[in-house]
């Protein structure tokens, strides 16, 4: 009974998030304050009160439309707060210590900046670096310096080829291939995951790169080589591809590289 009542705290905490997160991602794109204002449809621009603000209930109660002019509500909002919800249920069932639960903290950075990098190719330093900044405070507290030098080593590692990656591209096409955020964001994951995580993440994200191109071009668009990817959001789901694998096959603490 305890577990289950952990699992629904980190469920309801992640719908939370996930609802902020939303926001965050609708809002901040534009220049909008996230904090101030209250929240409105966008098109009647009618204020919400609390009953149309329930993270997914409302969506469901209201079938998907504004109550007031009938406009859809963007399905990313509820599956933003469903992956939200995911990754509190996930990191409370994973966590052995109290620490642990910071890794749900990390998701739903995670999450939001794959959600602004689909939306606006944006990847904001007030998100990567403080998710860097973390990830090795984390690993610090956790007192195993195998862990923290994997860590350090990924946060290295992650910048320094990113970097590299994006000064080769742009010597030889001589336009930028990369976001200043793309490096950052995978100096991020280095230092939660470890170094030897990194080629698994980069490597899942190359293919769901690689889908999401083959499902474009089923749908008709135009593949080309100035076709732009969000390579922030792939990075995300690489490394909640990884996290799932590091739980589920490979037993093993979190931080710590694949053998």
């Amino acid at each position: 009974m305890a577990e289950l009542l952990l699992l629904c705290v980190g469920a309801l905490a992640g719908l939370i998030a996930g609802s902020f997160i939303g926001l965050v991602g609708e809002r901040w794109p534009r220049g909008e304050q996230v904090i101030a204002g209250r929240s409105r449809c966008d098109r009647c621009r009618h204020v919400l009160g609390a009953a149309e603000l329930i993270p997914l209930v409302s969506y469901a109660v209201q079938r998907g439309r504004c109550r007031h002019c009938d406009t859809a509500i963007p399905l990313r909002l509820p599956a933003v707060e469903a992956i939200a919800a995911l990754i509190g249920v996930g990191a409370v069932a994973a966590a052995q210590t109290p620490l642990d639960l910071a890794w749900a903290a990390a998701g739903w950075a995670l999450l939001a900046l794959a959600v602004l990098d689909l939306r606006a190719f944006w990847l904001p330093n007030r998100l990567t670096i403080p998710l860097l900044a973390t990830g090795l405070s984390f690993h610090a507290a956790g007192g195993d310096r195998l862990a923290f030098l994997y860590a350090a080593l990924g946060a290295l590692a992650g910048l320094l080829s990113l970097w590299a990656v994006a000064g080769l591209y742009e010597l030889v096409r001589k336009r930028p291939g990369l976001g200043g955020g793309d490096p950052k964001l995978f100096a991020a994951l280095g230092a939660w995951f470890g170094i030897g995580a990194l080629p698994v993440i980069l490597l899942a994200s190359a293919v769901i790169g690689l889908l999401a191109v083959a499902g474009m071009s089923a749908r008709g668009t135009a593949i080309s080589g100035e076709t732009r990817l969000p390579l922030g959001t792939l990075m995300a789901i690489g490394a909640g591809v990884y996290a799932v694998y590091a739980v589920l096959v490979h037993p093993m603490p979190f931080g710590v590289p694949v053998p």
